[in-house]
């Protein structure tokens, strides 16, 4: 008895009839073509990314060899470990920096990757730093200016308060403290998820700073490191300099159509 179909054989489950002219279905090609696309956020971070200077090949280790020709290894010691960080300054400006512990020394350096110079840097004894606070940057309730960041916030010299007008000056540099956040290529490759990594930074730092204490005791100061898990002030009442600012990114070495800032 004839069966209905001149093959005599039922299609196979999980496939369409073959059309003339077409090539025969696959399974699971529209997975695999999309599993291979990847997701539209993805591809915009990686073109966000591709912006940073520092992400070039070789240009952080570059970075590294000029600070490191900077420093005083009598007076600093020698280099324990290296990190790229932002800074936010008091007025909430994002800063890139390269941020060093050495046997001695915290040492905070501003470097132009665009140029490959270094320019500046600050050093402050870790037998100075006294506190250090982890925790959820917090804003004034009318300030524009606001980030949703964990920080972490080191304090130098507990006998000296910021003065008024220390805190109303955006290019002070009298405050006895600084703030870091993880810099925005953390998680672009091993190397930078490491090097960006704010929390081990900051237990990095606590042992060195300990170990300060006891090698260098100060004089005159209780000798000791607290360390707070609470959240970080940021003064910005207003905030519209570090608004324009941090939307453009200009405290960061980064391509900007046929310019670098």
């Amino acid at each position: 008895m004839a069966s209905g179909r001149d093959g005599g054989e039922s299609p196979t489950p999980g496939l369409s009839p073959a059309v003339p002219g077409e090539s025969p279905a696959v399974p699971g090609e529209s997975e695999q073509k999309a599993a291979a696309s990847p997701e539209p956020a993805l591809v915009l971070r990686e073109s966000r990314l591709r912006k940073f200077f520092v992400l070039r090949p070789g240009m952080f280790e570059q970075a590294l060899a000029d600070i490191t020709a900077q420093i005083d290894q009598q007076a600093d010691g020698e280099v324990q470990s290296t990190w790229l960080l932002t800074e936010v300054d008091h007025w909430n400006n994002e800063k890139e920096r390269i941020v060093m512990i050495t046997e001695n020394s915290l040492i905070i350096c501003k470097y132009d990757f665009v140029m490959l110079s270094f320019e500046s840097c600050r050093k402050v004894p870790l037998n100075y730093i006294d506190k250090m606070c982890y925790g959820q940057l917090t804003f004034p309730e009318y300030s524009i200016s606001r980030k949703e960041a964990h920080g972490l916030r080191i304090h130098w010299d507990k006998l000296r308060e910021a003065s008024f007008f220390s805190r109303w000056n955006p290019w002070s540099n009298e405050i006895p403290y600084t703030t870091f956040i993880e810099h925005p290529v953390k998680g672009a490759n091993e190397m930078f998820t490491s090097i960006c990594q704010l929390e081990n930074f900051k237990d990095q730092l606590a042992r060195a700073v300990q170990r300060a204490y006891e090698v260098e005791p100060v004089p005159g100061r209780a000798n000791g490191l607290i360390i707070l898990d609470r959240p970080i002030p940021i003064e910005t009442y207003i905030g519209v300099i570090s608004l324009i600012s941090n939307q453009n990114k200009l405290g960061y070495s980064l391509a900007r159509g046929s310019v670098g800032f």
